[in-house]
């Protein structure tokens, strides 16, 4: 059973509490948030995300320059262009479970439930 316990990394001891903190520090900007959104779609040069979030492309550099680091996003020269992309899954996942959370917090039948619903 404590095999079973420590491989599972949600439990309240786990190893992974501390930089999960850092995850969700990294994303409380909504610039980011708004960078993680504009690269669902796929990868993107910093001049497209520019105008995606409406900020300037040395802003946007800035951020993701930490995203990078933080391992959120990963890049690809192509040409003279940098291209980035979503290092994986789960940011873009956290990024819609807090919008989803956010929809609730405004009360009523939040819009991700009202598509989700099936007609009679």
């Amino acid at each position: 059973m404590n095999a079973d316990k420590r491989a599972c990394s949600l439990d309240v001891d786990s190893q992974y509490v501390e930089l999960a903190v850092e995850v969700f520090a990294m994303l409380a900007d909504a610039t980011r948030v708004r960078i993680i959104l504009a690269l669902r779609g796929g990868e993107m040069a910093v001049g497209a995300l520019a105008e995606a979030v409406g900020k300037s492309p040395a802003s946007v550099s800035q951020h993701l320059a930490k995203m990078r680091l933080a391992r959120m996003v990963s890049t690809r020269q192509d040409g003279t262009r940098v291209m980035y992309r979503l290092e994986n899954e789960h940011a873009r996942q956290l990024v819609a479970d807090a919008i989803y959370q956010a929809e609730h917090a405004l009360g009523g039948t939040p819009a991700h439930h009202r598509s989700e619903q099936v007609a009679p």
